[in-house]
């Protein structure tokens, strides 16, 4: 059929087959529409109309719920519906419906899912079907309460790329007629057109969903290799991953100790309950996550192989291997709500190649955080040593000439502060000693190590004291001192700064922690020494904190005594608490 003024032919569609399928349209129209009647004829504009109007736009939605109108107007239909094929091709995945009001669907409840009756048959043997009264046909199972009551009938399969997409009902001529033969051509016509228009949509709607992961991808590594900590990582992961697969959730798991998955980043509406939930490692699923292969669910709450409590929260769901050079780090799940869309094929795929991109950003992000931990280290390394062969050796050789000079002055008044001077080089020694210790341990250890909670102690007292004790550490103290005596150790920093206020009214304290002693039975200890320059303890003063030292420091193997303090004269009160490694 030749184009004339007012007629559409498709132009520019946007896929491989659109030619071939606008010469079928085409063909089917000059076929179809030989020997037209005088009515035909004169319905001939519409139809190109009808044409031109489901070709427009390329939204996938848009252009079905166009494709219905336009059918039901073309044919004088009160209503319209296209069927869509499942990918397992047996059933329906959606139904798009013309004319039915949300009374109606209210009163219908559920769609039909194309598993039976007349519309189950059309997906099996897809043909056109015109009917005088479809309730008389045999293949026909009758409507649920509520349907608005239909008679005739007329169906056409819509074809996409030489594929069945699905089937476009016509039901209710109006005037109270059938649907004729001239209907039928018509309608198979824009059937055509509607097959090119929504390869158009679903090409168009698949190009930009590879566009949106391929967005998100680039946003996770992106956001990973800004060197953030691995929790933020992961939650980067959680939530482009639930926003990208349009899902109720977004689930990391890494493995645990027990050999099983752990929930350690979630990102949902309702996250309450979610984290810290485990998958033990007799259970399926763990086993085949972490082995690698991926586990896509119809139904989350009803799969047996889903062990966990929250099952029963999700329905379809995917559950992705994070694997980068054949280890598995984790595992991404992407579970949507009960009752929600399963996962089409094309999901999968780019849900599969989101994860193993995230997998690899992980990967190259916690190199990043190795190599700049490592140039720290190094960093490190070289300070302690500067500090370890340059200036203490000088600080040394500087006492020694002050001690000299010392030695040879007549002045009392210049000996005494001579000797004075050597006494701050030395503490100032044995602090940079200290400082040299703390350069060669791990970031990671100083915020739960031992020298930290000394000096939040220290740094707590100073509020009631009015001013701040001074603090010094001997030997690797955060390495070397276990956890039990650590505690211990604390407990008498707090005790002994407490005595320090309560009684002692000093006006200095000096805490010093050595963990370099030997015990007197031989044993590697650690030394805590609190000196002030306060009262002293008077003759018949309570001793109730001293023996609470003394307690504790027994209990472990260790002892504690007291002695003269570091004010003038050997005033005040040196604590001693002692105990092994």
């Amino acid at each position: 059929m030749a184009a004339t003024e007012g007629s559409s032919v498709p132009q520019d569609t946007g896929h491989p087959g659109a030619d071939a399928d606008a010469l079928q349209a085409a063909t089917e129209a000059t076929r179809s529409l030989q020997g037209l009647s005088a009515e035909l004829t004169a319905r001939v504009p519409r139809l190109m109309e009808a044409m031109r109007t489901v070709g427009a736009g390329l939204d996938l939605h848009v252009t079905l719920d166009r494709i219905v109108q336009t059918a039901a107007e073309l044919a004088d239909a009160r209503y319209a519906a296209i069927g869509i094929i499942d990918e397992a091709r047996e059933g329906l995945s959606d139904f798009v419906t013309y004319g039915v009001t949300a009374e109606d669907r209210r009163r219908i409840g559920a769609l039909p899912d194309g598993h039976k009756g007349l519309l189950g048959a059309l997906i099996h043997a897809p043909q056109a079907v015109r009917l005088a009264d479809l309730t008389r046909d045999p293949r026909s199972c009758g409507f649920p309460p509520g349907h608005p009551p239909m008679r005739t009938f007329l169906g056409v399969p819509i074809r996409v790329q030489h594929e069945i997409f699905g089937n476009l009902y016509l039901t209710e001529k109006r005037g109270g007629g059938e649907f004729s033969e001239e209907d039928l051509h018509m309608v198979r016509v824009l059937a055509t057109e509607a097959g090119i228009a929504i390869g158009n949509a679903r090409l168009y709607a698949a190009t930009r969903q590879r566009e949106h992961w391929i967005d998100g991808s680039v946003a996770v590594t992106t956001e990973l290799l800004k060197g953030s900590d691995v929790d933020d990582a992961l939650a980067v992961v959680a939530e482009q991953a639930r926003r990208l697969a349009d899902s109720a959730a977004g689930i990391v798991l890494l493995p645990d100790e027990d050999g099983g998955l752990e929930i350690v980043a979630v990102s949902a509406d309702d996250p309450v309950g979610i984290m810290g939930t485990q998958i033990p490692p007799d259970s399926p699923v763990a086993e085949q996550l972490l082995a690698g292969e991926p586990l896509f669910l119809d139904d989350s709450a009803t799969d047996p192989r889903m062990v966990t409590p929250l099952a029963s929260r999700f329905g379809p769901s995917m559950m992705l291997p994070l694997k980068s050079d054949g280890r598995v780090l984790g595992t991404l799940a992407t579970p949507r709500a009960r009752g929600a869309r399963p996962f089409t094929g094309a999901e999968r795929t780019l849900a599969t190649q989101f994860a193993a991109q995230a997998a690899l950003a992980l990967v190259l992000a916690d190199a990043q955080r190795d190599r700049a931990r490592l140039a720290v280290y190094e960093d490190r390394d070289r300070i302690a040593r500067d500090l370890h062969d340059l200036v203490i050796q000088r600080l040394f050789a500087t006492g020694m000439l002050l001690e000299s000079a010392q030695r040879r002055a007549v002045v009392p008044e210049v000996k005494e502060n001579m000797a004075k001077a050597v006494d701050e080089l030395d503490v100032t020694i044995q602090e940079i000693r200290t400082a040299i210790f703390a350069l060669q341990q791990e970031p990671a250890e100083a915020p739960s190590g031992l020298r930290t909670r000394v000096l939040r102690e220290i740094g707590t007292a100073a509020v009631p004291l009015g001013f701040r004790p001074s603090a010094s550490f001997i030997g690797p103290v955060d390495a070397r001192v276990g956890e039990l005596t650590g505690k211990n150790l604390i407990a008498a920093v707090r005790e002994a700064l407490s005595n320090a206020f309560r009684h002692a009214r000093a006006a200095r304290i000096e805490v010093v922690v050595d963990a370099t002693v030997t015990l007197p039975d031989g044993t590697d200890g650690v030394r805590l020494t609190v000196s002030d320059d306060g009262t002293g303890i008077p003759a018949d003063g309570r001793r109730s904190g001293l023996r609470n030292l003394a307690k504790r420091a027994e209990a472990l193997g260790g002892s504690s005594t007291h002695g003269p303090g570091i004010g003038p004269d050997g005033g005040g009160t040196t604590v001693v608490w002692e105990a092994p490694l």
